[in-house]
């Protein structure tokens, strides 16, 4: 029997039914994207009484711009909700240790059944789409488990199946871009692209994953294809590039970049707040 995929708004991050379990679980070291220091399960110094951010109007004047880039996945409200029936760790400060981790764990399985949902309509292939439900199943049947489930998570397993089942969708689907255009050499995963100036280019079917990103210059470039996951996009000059069919491009990494109205995103996504008209 056909399984439903996933329901994409568990996917996406809903604080108001949250503990601000990412203001508690997550340390976090005095730097650009934080101004002070917070050790692991602690609250910041940020956050109200009714799980609110004080500040969450003036984050990035604030020196928080790291806080404006996070996204859960929905884990927030499933572990704060589902996981531990709305009784907060401020509640039961007992539940706090398996809370704060069962959101650390919960996050990456969400991330993974987001990627994994933008595979599944990718895929070319039957067979490939076939597999793609697979895993996916798999990942579900955990991260929809009770309590136990997911603490007992192999969660490095998971990853594995997950990295191998995207790569033969990337690899599919960038097949057919691969001899449209020739390609810097430097185009690679993993590669060092900080500062890249590559304004107005057809990347497409290019592999980014993992690439450092950081401050290149993609204005006007065309990614259609581009497998983007992973790839550090921190401060990357996207106005007027498209990357509407860019692979398993995330909310975080689009709010991290710099763009504008004229920059075209996947469906799903949202121009972030700091971004220019």
């Amino acid at each position: 029997m056909a399984r439903p995929p996933a329901n994409p708004a568990a996917l996406r991050p809903d604080c108001s039914h949250c503990f601000a379990l990412c203001c508690t679980a997550f340390g976090f070291a005095r730097s650009a994207d934080f101004a002070v220091d917070k050790p692991p399960a602690t609250p910041c110094s940020n956050l109200a009484a009714d799980f609110s951010c004080t500040i969450h109007d003036r984050l990035r004047a604030r020196g928080f711009a790291g806080c404006t880039v996070f996204d859960c996945f929905g884990a927030g409200q499933a572990v704060s909700r589902r996981l531990f029936n709305g009784t907060s760790w401020r509640e039961d400060p007992e539940s706090a240790t398996d809370m704060f981790t069962a959101f650390r764990i919960l996050r990456q399985l969400h991330e993974m059944l987001w990627h994994l949902a933008q595979a599944a309509t990718a895929a070319y292939s039957a067979d490939t789409a076939i597999e793609v439900r697979q895993v996916e199943w798999s990942v579900r049947k955990v991260a929809e488990g009770g309590l136990g489930e997911v603490l007992a998570a192999d969660v490095a397993t998971l990853h594995r199946q997950v990295g191998e089942t995207l790569r033969w969708v990337s690899e599919e689907v960038r097949a057919g871009y691969i001899d449209d255009a020739p390609q810097p050499a430097r185009l690679a995963p993993g590669s060092d692209l900080a500062g890249a100036r590559l304004s107005g280019l057809a990347l497409c079917g290019a592999d980014l994953r993992g690439a450092c990103l950081i401050a290149a210059d993609l204005r006007g470039a065309d990614l259609t294809a581009v497998d983007l996951l992973g790839a550090d996009l921190r401060d990357a000059r996207l106005d007027g590039a498209d990357l509407s069919h860019a692979l398993f491009l995330t909310q975080a990494q689009v709010a991290a970049a710099r763009g504008s109205a004229s920059t075209r995103l996947p469906a799903g996504l949202e121009q972030p707040a700091h971004w220019v008209p």
